[in-house]
């Protein structure tokens, strides 16, 4: 595989799904270095990022306690993606964003985590959240509706834009 910011990193998932964590292993497979810790249940995956420093964290909303999870991370100031299908909402999204998750994927994008973890952890948390809109924009729009953020127009436009800034005190260490 050729040189990667994936390379010698350490990445934890945490997902009641086995499944879903073996095809995150197969994904992130081949890259040197890389070492790939897994949890199927929220007092294990607590135990690891209390245990260990990760580059990046991959979150199951549902089955995990997946925002306490991320509570955590954020405070330990790991990058966190959030991967679900079953909380696929704009709500969740929205959620997920105010709480400090740096990517909100469905998890029938899956196969694309590798590009995702490498903006998590090479781009400011900004800058990721915007190429998240650009990669998946399009997907809200078909889950959600085409005008599902019109209710919270400026929070949207400024997450899209790149422009956001979360709240220092939710993401303060």
């Amino acid at each position: 595989m050729a040189q990667s910011i994936l390379n010698d990193k350490r990445i934890l998932a945490v997902d009641d799904e086995i499944d879903v964590l073996e095809t995150l292993e197969d994904l992130l497979d081949g890259y040197p270095g890389l070492i790939f810790d897994r949890a199927t249940d929220y007092e294990t995956g607590y135990h690891l990022l209390r245990s260990w420093t990760y580059d990046a964290v991959i979150l199951d909303i549902m089955g995990v306690r997946g925002y306490d999870l991320l509570n955590a991370a954020v405070h330990l100031g790991f990058p966190t993606v959030m991967l679900t299908a079953h909380a696929l909402s704009s709500d969740h999204l929205k959620r997920s964003i105010t709480m400090g998750a740096r990517a909100y994927i469905p998890k029938e994008r899956m196969s694309d985590i590798p590009e995702f973890l490498e903006d998590v952890i090479s781009l400011g948390h900004r800058s990721s959240l915007k190429r998240m809109f650009q990669r998946l924009g399009s997907v809200f729009n078909k889950r959600f509706g085409s005008r599902w953020m019109e209710d919270e127009k400026t929070f949207w436009d400024q997450v899209a834009s790149g422009e956001y800034r979360p709240d220092p005190v939710i993401l303060k260490k």
